[in-house]
């Protein structure tokens, strides 16, 4: 009997097994509207064509009443013959040839967790789950910069850990939202791989922008966002050669603004950016909260000193943009609202947020004792641990405010920061 139950337990593993290497990367992703739709992205091997999406209430018993979409997978070979790092720290180049599946689903119902799971080429992946938007209040945890890389899974695994920290805090919350450089090289496709079997990636939905790690490749050369864009399956309603990079979705009463700063780096990047920035407000303008989104820094956290907040207040003083996030700095510093370059009321400015590195391992230190150079009357809170730091951040959302709390890795509060409206 014993013999039995053991074999049977041998076959189930094998074919979960199977199912992993034939069904992978599986993730849901933010769509323009969370409340009544979603998009996942897989993949599978390039001897797979076709796949399908079944989706249902996780309430619900089995998949009978289930949801069951067919999508038929794309050709990609974007992070093939790449030069990599294995696990055991050995060179290699990546070889990826394989059927990317980019799926949107709507007619879903708002507030409700579901559940997933693809199924292709005979197998059946493990199920994940999502939930929609259209709760009066709902909760997010926000992280960034754990550069997940093969050698060094403890990277991984402090960032992991972290988030299951946030989940301890306050309210669940029903989504991450990631501020970029999740990845050490987004060229290294195995890195995503093994990025999506981490628990956070199948109990949540996710949404996030493209850090220079997640652009580039271990030699920096061939870099794009092309990465970012075919590891995922964000919505395609951005500006030209950004489709699938910078987006933008609803979550509730809150409109997100994803933003790539890889492509912003001149004149003529930035003004393309903004210009799409002003667009996506006006045509979303009765959003209560106005959130932008990017990964590099809106000040130097040791100096205070100026970074890209000088390319932007402007326009989301115009905005009535409510809240700024960013990440790269390795440097936490949240500011007072800002209005005009000084400090205004809360529900009269913008607040800028930029979160540490959650790693463990590449922190930046600085000297939290000594006065800053610059903007210091702007800044009301910043924080590292050095080298070694790791944090997430809860955000609470409610129709009077959003509340965002900065946590270190024992659960420890950091930092409260309260955002209101803007009404002007």
């Amino acid at each position: 009997m014993r013999r039995t139950i053991l074999f049977a337990i041998m076959i189930v593993l094998s074919c979960a097994a199977s199912a992993q290497e034939r069904i992978f990367s599986i993730t849901a992703c933010a769509s323009e509207d969370t409340r009544s739709n979603m998009n996942f992205s897989w993949a599978t091997d390039k001897g797979i064509g076709e796949a399908i999406l079944e989706i249902a209430p996780a309430k619900e018993e089995g998949w009978r009443k289930a949801i069951g979409k067919r999508f038929d997978g794309v050709y990609c070979t974007t992070f093939d013959s790449i030069y990599s790092k294995a696990a055991n720290g050995k060179n290699f180049y990546e070889d990826v040839k394989i059927n990317k599946y980019n799926a949107s689903v709507g007619g879903l119902k708002k507030n409700t967790l579901y559940k997933y799971r693809v199924i292709a080429g005979g197998d059946t992946s493990a199920v994940h789950h999502f939930r929609t938007a259209g709760a009066k209040k709902w909760n997010a945890c926000i992280i960034s910069d754990f550069h997940a890389y093969a050698p060094l899974y403890a990277r991984t695994k402090s960032a992991m850990d972290m988030i299951g920290t946030v989940g301890k805090y306050g309210d669940p919350f029903s989504w991450v939202l990631h501020l970029g450089d999740i990845t050490a090289w987004g060229g290294s496709y195995s890195f995503w791989k093994d990025l999506y079997r981490e628990q956070p990636f199948v109990d949540y939905m996710w949404a996030g922008v493209n850090g220079n790690h997640d652009n580039m490749t271990r030699t920096n050369k061939g870099n794009t966002n092309g990465f970012f864009r075919d590891a995922a399956a964000y919505p395609h309603n951005g500006y030209p050669g950004e489709m699938g990079v910078c987006y933008w979705f609803r979550y509730g009463d809150a409109l997100f603004i994803m933003l790539n700063n890889e492509n912003m780096r001149t004149a003529e990047g930035l003004e393309a950016a903004q210009k799409w920035v002003r667009e996506v407000v006006e045509k979303n303008s009765t959003a209560r909260y106005k959130v932008v989104c990017e990964h590099y820094q809106w000040f130097f956290g040791a100096t205070g000193n100026d970074s890209q907040y000088g390319r932007w207040s402007k326009l989301f003083d115009e905005l009535g943009i409510t809240l700024a996030l960013a990440g790269n700095n390795h440097i936490y510093v949240s500011t007072h609202p800002l209005y005009g370059g000084k400090v205004v009321e809360p529900g009269k400015g913008t607040v800028y947020i930029q979160t540490p590195s959650s790693d463990n391992e590449r922190g930046s230190a600085c000297n939290l004792e000594k006065p800053f150079e610059s903007n210091g009357e702007k800044i009301k809170f910043r924080w590292t641990e050095g080298g070694q730091t790791v944090r997430g951040m809860h955000m609470n959302v409610t129709k009077k405010k959003m509340t965002l709390t900065l946590l270190d890795r024992n659960g420890k509060v950091l930092d409260v920061t309260e955002v209101k409206p803007i009404k002007r």
